[in-house]
């Protein structure tokens, strides 16, 4: 998205959104980005009040204010500090604790978590397919064993070392884009699914030898690396930009969040590979995005996050 503002830091980030006013502008600029409508009914005819603040559309006389139908509309939190909020969690390459949100915003910890998971259910990974040269691999997230009781840490590091732990599958292009996401398991049926519904066919792909990766040569030009024979490169097969990523979301994950619940794993996936997709993008740009995205997003209700299944 095209802005009329810069800014390199977050003085500068603050200075500019400095009052509800020009968040709200902001916000509005936005919303109505391909024209006027009507949330309710989609209807392009709207009036607008003498307070510049509330609308009323033309078919279904129902009145409404630009935050209407989205999460800012939902909450009764001034815009600006959603808008400090996003920028915090859009910026900081390793995320940013709910704690710590709580205390630069001034909101309680329990409404910065909220706010936190509304915004990562916005950085949802788009589904564009990946082509070119396309690196592979798979990862565990959980507790060092290290941390744990004896019987659970004997439990943890048998076979693969994944036992109680999420499995996460990674794929990243060598132009830069990843795609991560939470499977079931680290077996030949999960993974062959995503890397085909994720890569391209004809695409170069670079794996480890895990035995999940065999077979996919009959659609892609498939080679792999022997880590257990402390093998990493082969001319130009190697896995270290997937595994970059892995080790950024890992500190991410024992340095600042600390644990990471199953049920909302992925959205701190998407997190991490929202801003490692854009780190080469003007802050201003990413954070309008985020603002875009957000106004967009579903409904994320308390309820919802807290339930045990989602």
């Amino acid at each position: 998205m095209k802005t009329t503002f810069k800014f390199n830091t977050l003085t500068e980030f603050i200075d500019y959104f400095r009052d509800e006013a020009t968040c709200l502008k902001h916000y509005t600029a936005i919303r109505f980005a391909n024209g006027e409508y009507c949330p309710h009914c989609g209807h392009t005819e709207i009036y607008t009040f003498k307070d510049g603040k509330r609308y009323r559309c033309a078919k279904c006389k129902q009145d409404f204010t630009i935050k209407t139908g989205t999460v800012f509309g939902e909450s009764k939190l001034p815009l600006r500090k959603w808008f400090i909020t996003i920028y915090l969690l859009s910026t900081t390459s390793k995320g940013m604790s709910s704690v710590q949100v709580a205390k630069h915003v001034g909101v309680t910890q329990k409404t910065a978590w909220f706010m936190a998971h509304r915004i990562r259910e916005a950085h949802k990974q788009n589904k564009r397919q990946l082509f070119g040269t396309i690196e592979a691999d798979e990862t565990f997230i959980g507790g060092l064993s290290k941390n744990m009781h004896k019987s659970k840490r004997l439990a943890a590091i048998k076979g693969t070392g994944g036992m109680g732990k999420t499995p996460i599958f990674g794929m990243k292009s060598r132009e830069g884009e990843v795609r991560a996401k939470v499977v079931p398991s680290v077996g030949m049926v999960d993974l062959h699914r995503e890397i085909k519904s994720t890569v391209a066919q004809g695409s170069t792909l670079y794996t480890d030898k895990w035995v999940a990766y065999r077979g996919l040569k009959a659609q892609f030009n498939h080679e792999a690396v022997d880590h257990m024979a402390k093998e990493y490169v082969v001319g130009d097969c190697h896995t270290n930009g997937i595994e970059s990523f892995w080790a950024l979301f890992k500190r991410g994950y024992h340095g600042v969040y600390h644990h990471m619940s199953r049920k909302h794993m992925q959205r701190y996936v998407n997190e991490f590979a929202f801003r490692f997709n854009r780190r080469a993008s003007e802050m201003q740009s990413v954070f309008s995005d985020v603002v875009a995205r957000v106004a967009e997003s579903t409904r994320l209700p308390y309820k919802t996050l807290i339930q045990k299944t989602i």
